[in-house]
Formats: structure tokens, sequence, C-alpha cells
């Protein structure tokens, strides 16, 4: 059987993952993180302003690397109770006085991060 003279080059894969890679960042995750910003609820705008789209291995991601409640937002929270950290009781402005733990009733879920993924995105 003869052998074809067809060659691939080397640099190939390295050419595709690096188009793969910057689809991802410029075009797809562009569109994410965009839908994501108009999607999240605006309080002080301190979610809004924290989320990230970034590409690394061919893989993005996008969300917020330093808003710790960010996951709450998206998915709601259970009801819990809060209990001082640091001190032995709770206070706030206008609190009739100090307590030592809160009844929390939980939070509903306004997603913003699994509705801007879900988008239709033409090509």
């Amino acid at each position: 059987m003869a052998r074809s003279g067809v060659r691939i080059d080397p640099s190939a894969r390295t050419h595709v993952d690096d188009a793969i890679g910057d689809w991802l960042e410029n075009v797809i995750g562009r569109d994410i993180l965009g839908d994501a910003q108009n999607f999240v609820a605006k309080r002080s705008g301190r979610l809004h302003d924290s989320l990230r789209a970034e590409v690394h291995d061919k893989v993005l991601r996008v969300g917020s690397l330093d808003c710790n409640y960010a996951t709450d937002v998206e998915l709601g929270t259970a009801a819990h109770v809060i209990t001082p950290r640091n001190k032995k009781a709770l206070s706030w402005p206008d609190a009739d006085h100090p307590v030592a733990r809160v009844n929390h009733p939980g939070t509903r879920a306004q997603p913003y991060l699994r509705p801007a993924l879900f988008q239709r995105r033409m090509a």
C-alpha cells in the first residue's frame, strides 16, 4: 500500500488552539459576560463591576473573582441563623437593641449567569 504525500504541519495544533482561545475570549466570552452584566441585579453595582471572562487552556470561565456573595445572588440562600463572629451581640442602625442571633429567612435566587449562558447565540 502506498503512503500518501500529505503531511500535517506540526504547528497546526498550536494555531488551532490559539484560534479556539481567541474565539472563546473575544466572541463567546464577551457575549456571555455582557449578557451577565445586563441580567445581574444592580444594588450597589459591586457584583456587576466584579464580573469577568477569562480563558485558560481552552476553558472559558465567566463570573466574579472577588465578590463573595456572587453565588448567593445566583442561587439564593436557604433560611439560616446569623450569629456574631467577634462580638457578643449583633447591632445595626435603627435596631431597637443588640441581639445574640438573627433568624434570616433566606433570599430568593436572582440568576444572571445561567440566563447569560443559555442565550441563543448566532454564529
